[in-house]
């Protein structure tokens, strides 16, 4: 045992707790596996934050409940792994440098590839750092050891592997297709990195001529400017307003090139003039419909959103002004019948925010419904994903049900090269692992992978995978709990999944626990445009880490969005600083020669103690089943009761009288007593506040280097004590009673009073009698009387608890009225409860399905309730009556 300091600081200081403390930690080697292989294994790897900048209260939020996670279970004694790691956020990352270059007036295409890749490694190098940093600050346990990166060596072996072996099976394929393009980044988006918003547009509706001048068809499009790739006007089969112009041909406006009319399922003759134009490069659905009549496909843009070649005069314009061009022209030439103003919704690219084209292009594809329904299949078998809320289960179902081919190539030069070679003579493909032997005659693919498609590896490569052989894959896999926000389910979380049961026929993860945003006080989502960020750095610079992890852990159910607000992290600090204030006084308080906590002796426990033993005990027990379903909030909300309310405001308040009296037997009882209890809500409260527990566990009498390998709180059958705790419950209520009318009347606790105790049975007074100490000390009585035959004197402050009426003489101070006010105020207040108590026991849908406990306990409410009630009535008849 080694006490750092006892000499505690009369408040608590964050920033003097959390320094250095960290390193010690990782000097210490505390949070590398324990290696004991009889130990249960349990590994969390963390959701790789983007090395496109710093971390965001999300990443808090997210490694605070990880953390908080590996630090329970080490200390329940499992064989913990937390792994660190990063991801290269392919787009994003090399957006970032590029508009970084751009200040510097520097292009990537005049560097060329090399040196761009540099400077983004570079930069990645950088924010690498500074996340790590932020890890440290934030206390996250983490075995630095097993640090890996997206890019690394072994992931990178991973990738290429997962690719060809797709490829070989059929499910990457290579074709020309529609995909979301991105015309500032100049590259393919996947479905679910497009944001759709509403825009402002229009209906252009335009004539199309007959080739023969026997009149015109009616065209309406929100994108004039895609009409140079129009190669038909379809209609619907059937429809009888255009049955006889199926066949015949049209001149398109301003381009002359003849276009016939053609009948296909794909339009809907409900919507608009029944008429479509056709334009496969531009369109999905009209992409479809070219596929099925043998349609020639005229891609008319370039790829960074200006007009081609294919367009005449308008070659070279940007996408927008070649609309606004053209609109006037056909106008001028009278091909525009009108312009309908809409308001539609239209996708944008999550990364750069620009207006999303869809492109015909060449691109590499996963086939998805192989793989999903492999994951749907696994969710009705007993080894199933868990979603905490289970709600996300059928979210996550849903999207698998109706997803489509993935895009997976983009044409950046940050990220995984796809593994694909062109022969440069013979124009032969060669997909391998490794590259051709004889690599000067062949060229490598340019694109690199989506980065999606590395990070859905991300628990099995990183231990190790494709060597199944690998110690960690084989000791850590699947991991138990992937915690992350519910906003990634489609991103991440499902690739994980589909990827991890197709390569290693395995679940990734025992649990998916999902939270919420983390949005600003007046419920709106962070971000830079509305400058209500917060850098969640800043808040442990002013709060410390473990009040905003408490915060974080505290604030929410499962799933659901919590609001960040300085009113509730003044409320963390408070807590903190009460915990603090109560172990200094416990610490102060023990002799010089005290003994690291130890089970003490029930036999000699007065009712103090065994209520506070008690109530540890249900707390030790509920926060452990509310730790194992994932329910922080409510493990939290026990421990802030068990700890601010039982301990401090009563169990140390009560010591006192002992702490400061002449027994020494009993003084060391009760410094046995407090010092097992503090030691034991430390422990509780490490995993989620592990700096200020640590420090405050080191400055008292204790057992090992760390709280962090100390074991976990387990409850104690001997502690258990319904009895005491109901007997001690009374106790309080009757010095809460008196406290209050003391309060009410201005009566000082150093002024002694008259005291009247009318009990509802007689046995209840021996808990006064037996506890006669604590009376005298909190109720400070001139005269105390306790019986079941109390007179209620006519003037007096009145309070009605279970099990008893208290009145407290005071007929030169009390107000009758005043008095009677009060009767019928509590009167009413008990009608409702009485109620509210009847209404639940009378819903039969309750009655049934409630567990006996729960229905006995609401019946001994309403009973309580009931008798409170008679009492406050015959009270107030009788201050009726005194008038």
């Amino acid at each position: 045992m080694e006490v750092e300091m006892t000499d505690l600081a009369p408040k608590y200081n964050p920033n003097e707790v959390e320094k250095g403390r960290y390193q010690t930690w990782l000097d210490e080697d505390l949070f590398k596996p324990s290696g004991d292989k009889k130990a249960h294994p349990y590994s969390i790897v963390i959701p790789p934050p983007n090395v496109t900048g710093k971390l965001h209260l999300g990443h808090a939020w997210d490694t605070s409940i990880q953390d908080t996670l590996i630090r329970l279970k080490r200390m329940q004694g499992y064989d913990t792994l937390y792994l660190p790691g990063m991801d290269h956020a392919g787009i994003a990352t090399q957006a970032k440098v590029e508009a970084k270059l751009r200040k510097q007036g520097l292009d990537r295409h005049q560097m060329g590839r090399e040196k761009f890749v540099k400077q983004v490694w570079d930069w990645k190098d950088e924010y690498a750092n500074i996340i790590k940093s932020q890890w440290a600050k934030l206390g996250l346990s983490l075995d630095y050891s097993r640090e890996r990166f997206t890019l690394d060596k072994g992931l990178s072996k991973a990738v290429r592997k997962v690719f060809v072996q797709l490829y070989n099976e059929g499910l990457i394929y290579r074709g020309q297709y529609i995909i979301n393009w991105d015309p500032k980044l100049e590259t393919a988006l996947s479905d679910i990195e497009v944001i759709h918003k509403d825009d402002k547009g229009a209906f252009y509706h335009i004539k199309y001529p007959f080739v023969d001048g026997s009149g015109f068809v009616e065209i309406a499009t929100t994108r004039p400017e895609t009409m140079f790739g129009d190669v038909a006007v379809a209609v619907a089969p059937g429809d009888e307003r255009y049955k006889d112009l199926v066949g015949k041909e049209l001149v398109l406006p301003l381009v002359g090139r003849h276009i016939p009319i053609i009948e296909d399922q794909h339009v809907d003759p409900e919507f608009g003039t029944g008429l479509v134009k056709i334009t496969p490069a531009h369109d999905p659905n009209d992409f479809l419909v070219g596929n099925r009549h043998d349609l020639k496909r005229i891609n008319v843009m370039n790829a960074n959103g200006t007009m081609n070649e294919e367009c005449g005069k308008y070659a070279g314009m940007d996408r927008f002004d070649c609309r606004e061009a053209l609109v006037k022209d056909l106008e001028k030439e009278g091909y525009l019948i009108k312009i309908e103003p809409i308001v539609h919704s239209v996708g944008h690219s999550e990364r750069s925010g620009v207006q999303v084209e869809p492109r015909l292009s060449t691109q590499w594809f996963v086939k998805m419904k192989p793989l999903a329904e492999k994951a749907l299949e696994n969710q009705k078998t007993a080894g199933k994903i868990d979603f905490v809320p289970e709600r996300f289960s059928q979210t996550f179902e849903q999207w698998m049900e109706n997803v489509h081919d993935w895009v997976i190539s983009r044409q950046l030069w940050w990220g995984h090269r796809i593994p694909a070679w062109y022969n440069k003579e013979t124009g032969e493909m060669y997909v391998g692992e490794e590259a051709p032997k004889d690599i000067e005659n062949w060229r490598q693919d340019e694109d690199v992978l989506d980065t999606w498609f590395s990070s859905a590896l991300w628990p099995f490569s990183t231990l190790g995978w494709p060597d199944e052989n690998a110690e960690d894959f084989k000791r850590y896999f699947p991991t138990n709990a992937l915690v992350t926000g519910y906003d990634i389910i489609f991103f991440w979380v499902s690739r994980m999944i589909f990827q991890s049961l197709h390569f290693t026929k395995q679940k990734p993860f025992d649990h998916v626990v999902l939270h919420g945003l983390i949005r600003d006080e007046q419920g709106r989502k962070m971000s830079k445009s509305l400058g209500n960020g917060i850098d969640p750095m800043d808040v442990i610079d002013k709060y410390g880490a473990d009040a905003l992890r408490w915060f974080l852990l505290n604030g929410t159910a499962p799933g659901q969005d919590t609001r960040f607000s300085y009113t509730k992290m003044d409320s963390a600090w408070n807590f903190i600083n009460k915990i603090w204030n109560a172990s200094r006084f416990v610490i102060m308080n023990l002799p010089s020669d005290a003994k690291p906590a130890h089970m003490p002796d029930v036999a000699k426990f007065d009712l103090a103690d065994k209520w506070i033993f008690d109530r540890l005990n249900h707390t030790v027990k509920e926060v452990n089943r509310l730790f194992d379903e994932f329910q922080f909030g409510e493990a939290g909300r026990e421990m802030y009761n068990f700890i601010w309310n039982d301990f401090c405001d009563w169990y140390i308040e009560i010591s006192k009288v002992a702490l400061n009296g002449d027994d020494e037997e009993l003084k060391a009882r009760k410094q046995e007593n407090l010092i097992w209890i503090l030691d034991q809500i430390l422990r509780l409260m490490h995993p989620i506040m592990p700096f200020v527990t640590e420090k405050l566990w080191l400055s008292m009498p204790h057992e090992g280097k760390s709280i962090s390998v100390a074991s976990y709180p387990v409850a104690h059958a001997e502690f258990e004590n319904n009895e005491a705790d109901n007997q001690m419950n009374f106790m309080i209520e009757v010095i809460k009673a008196v406290r209050n009318i003391r309060m009410e009347v201005n009566a000082p606790m150093s002024s002694s009073i008259d005291i009247l105790i009318q009990l509802d049975k007689a046995a209840d007074k021996k808990i006064l009698d037996d506890n006669s100490e604590y009376v005298q000390n909190f109720l400070h009585p001139k005269k105390l009387e306790v019986s079941t035959e109390i007179a209620a004197p006519k003037l007096a402050k009145t309070a009605v608890i279970p099990g008893a009426q208290i009145f407290v003489p005071l007929a030169d101070i009390v107000d009758l009225d005043e008095e009677l006010a009060k009767m019928e105020k509590e009167a009413k207040r008990l009608e409702g409860e009485v109620m509210r108590a009847s209404k639940k026991l009378s819903n039969e849908g309750f009655v049934k399905n409630a567990p006996e406990a729960v229905i006995a306990k609401e019946k001994e409410k309403q009973a309580d309730y009931e008798s409170q009630l008679e009492a406050v009535k015959a009270r107030m008849q009788e201050l009726k009556e005194s008038r």
